[in-house]
């Protein structure tokens, strides 16, 4: 596959019709709405010399290659374009489906902390060397091409170690397909996405993908999928459990002091397991952690006049709204007032759930818009509203200062 790139001097890879220029490979891809073969044409016009696609065709104007994937094509064709830098990088993934950004975050600065050249590839961004860089909206897994174009950029800084976040939705579509992990992180796993992947069984086994080109799983031995995962998993992938219980001595108090969520103090566990295996010591522990920063609409406190208390967390799970407000609930002298939405065109069983979980946990819970897309949004709150326990619909005076406010989304 990859001699394509030399047999034909190709001048560049897309997949996208649009962006070919001459002498470019184009690879057709299949997508949910969109056909990339319907745009062959279009891309010979615009100086394809060579395509790669999964239908039966004959095409005139470039040599068009048949194969079973496309998008494990495009992977693999990726890698080699920029030269495999996974292969020069030793890559610590992360998937689950609460925690992924801010476990990855703290393997990072902790890495950073004990002077290792990292870099890391999130939902927030993309750091490498000194900069931050964009990697889309709506983007946490980057398609190959951008993908391995950072990691080329961490290679060409001298990187040691890459921490890439990796979703399910970049695994099924294979945006990580070829690529080695030396360690790969689980957080958990719970209901979401099931628009997209249909049944938790379809999810839970796209999920542990990842481990199948890694030489070490860090579970988390604290959630129901645990017992599962272990059993899925290949002989030859070392398995290393964690939870709360794998925290000890000063770098639990640093991690108690820093984290007074439980499920950050999991995101922690993880993190340290995978700092730990890199050879990270406890001293570097503790004075990470206790410096770690805030990840932006993470349990993000907004500073305000009022003095009250305004937290942006991006939960957007039935499971992240629950751990997020009980958390609040346990700090709060006076009322806990959740505000969020349901994304639209996304997993619909879950709206009710979320709407259950808020009105049971909050003091009050405002239902408003979380990206409708095409969606209308009082669509999406009537599903909302068949979750609502008991609720009554009024004005409510909400300027007491021991009131915590929680706004679910992004930033």
């Amino acid at each position: 596959m990859v001699d394509i790139l030399k047999d034909f001097q190709v001048s560049g890879i897309s997949d996208d019709s649009r962006k070919v220029k001459k002498g470019y490979l184009f690879v057709a891809i299949k997508g949910e709405t969109v056909n990339g073969h319907n745009f062959i044409n279009e891309a010979i016009k615009k100086g394809a010399v060579c395509v790669v696609g999964e239908a039966d065709l004959k095409i005139k104007g470039a040599t068009y290659i048949k194969v079973a994937d496309s998008r494990a094509a495009l992977s693999l064709l990726a890698q080699a374009w920029y030269g495999n830098p996974s292969r020069k990088l030793k890559v610590i993934g992360v998937t689950g489906t609460d925690g992924k950004t801010t476990t990855a975050n703290i393997i990072y600065w902790i890495l950073k902390k004990a002077g290792y050249k990292v870099g890391l590839i999130s939902s927030v961004s993309a750091k490498i060397g000194d900069k931050e860089y964009d990697t889309g909206f709506h983007v946490t897994n980057p398609e190959p091409l951008p993908l391995q174009k950072f990691l080329k950029k961490m290679v060409d800084l001298k990187s040691e170690y890459a921490v890439l976040e990796v979703t399910s939705h970049g695994l099924d579509q294979k945006r990580v397909f070829g690529m080695d992990f030396e360690i790969s992180v689980l957080t958990n796993i719970t209901h979401e996405h099931l628009d997209y992947h249909k049944t938790f069984d379809a999810y839970l086994k796209t999920k542990i993908k990842l481990f199948a080109n890694s030489k070490i799983a860090a579970l988390n031995k604290e959630d129901s999928s645990y017992n599962t995962v272990r059993k899925l998993l290949p002989n030859s992938v070392k398995v290393i459990p964690y939870g709360l219980d794998s925290l000890a001595g000063d770098v639990r108090n640093a991690v108690l002091t820093r984290f007074p969520e439980k499920y950050n103090q999991l995101n922690s566990s993880a993190a340290i397991t995978a700092a730990k295996l890199v050879g990270v010591n406890e001293e570097q522990l503790i004075q990470s952690i206790k410096s770690f920063p805030q990840v932006p609409g993470r349990m993000e406190k907004i500073p305000n006049t009022k003095g009250i208390g305004i937290y942006v967390d991006f939960a957007h799970t039935p499971n992240a709204l629950a751990s997020v407000l009980a958390s609040l609930k346990n700090s709060t002298k006076g009322k806990l007032i959740a505000v969020f939405g349901c994304a639209g065109e996304r997993d619909s069983k879950k709206r009710p759930m979320m709407a259950e979980i808020s009105t049971r946990l909050a003091d009050v819970s405002i239902f408003t818009a979380e990206d409708p897309r095409s969606e209308d949004i009082n669509k999406i709150i009537v599903q909302m509203v068949k979750g609502v326990v008991s609720y009554k619909a009024k004005e409510i005076g909400t300027n007491n200062l021991h009131d915590i406010y929680h706004v679910s989304g992004k930033h």
